[in-house]
């Protein structure tokens, strides 16, 4: 198990940068649903949570159980979401950027400061407009603050996709999340698709053209 640290965080503070935000997003990949960002920022060692990994190397308890523990704990978060309908109207990346920019809001509000630097997920992220960023390849396996972003994003996307389960309770939404499992394309192909699916991704747009 790879533990991540807070050395990079360190590292920026002792450049002058006082306010350093690890970002992470959820469901860029799903047929249905929002996509969703987390967002967060630590200013001591004493904010840190033990049990944060990386939200794919933990089990779904494991996250609820951190998720509530790092709100609690940290200097500042913020999660944001994006729907499948601005999804379609903008397509994913914008989206991400969208829900970047809110959860980034959200850790701005609570420590009363505009963000000195962000430390992003990944490399095919857009630049976040007036921010010096680091787009890193593994920033949540790696990077405390990313990890915490990455549970707050999945955790609280989870979470909506179980809410969307109760209203459309034939895809199993409470199961697969909105990705395109087996169980997922066969209840499209039984059921056709409902407003929470992303039109504009190839596999759901062909229900579109067929009036399914």
């Amino acid at each position: 198990m790879i533990y991540p640290d807070t050395k990079l965080e360190e590292k920026l503070w002792g450049e002058g940068y006082r306010v350093v935000v690890g970002i992470d997003e959820a469901g860029r990949g799903p047929f249905a649903g929002p996509v969703s960002a987390g967002a967060v920022a630590i200013n001591s060692s004493s904010e840190i949570v033990d049990i944060v990994r990386d939200s794919k190397k933990m089990t779904r308890k494991r996250r609820e159980e951190a998720f509530d523990l790092i709100k609690e704990s940290v200097w500042g978060w913020g999660i944001g979401l994006v729907s499948a309908k601005e999804i379609d109207r903008v397509g994913i990346q914008e989206a991400v950027l969208m829900a970047m920019g809110i959860a980034l809001r959200g850790v701005e509000d609570m420590v009363g400061s505009k963000a000195s630097y962000l430390i992003v997920d990944g490399l095919n992220v857009e630049l976040i407009n007036e921010y010096p960023m680091l787009k890193i390849k593994e920033g949540d396996l790696n990077h405390y603050s990313i990890a915490c972003g990455s549970v707050l994003a999945k955790v609280e996307r989870d979470r909506v996709m179980g809410k969307y389960h109760l209203k459309y309770p034939e895809y199993g939404f409470d199961s697969h999340v909105g990705y395109g499992t087996k169980k997922h394309i066969e209840a499209m192909e039984r059921y056709g698709i409902c407003d929470i699916h992303r039109r504009s991704y190839k596999p759901v747009a062909k229900y579109v053209e067929e009036g399914i």
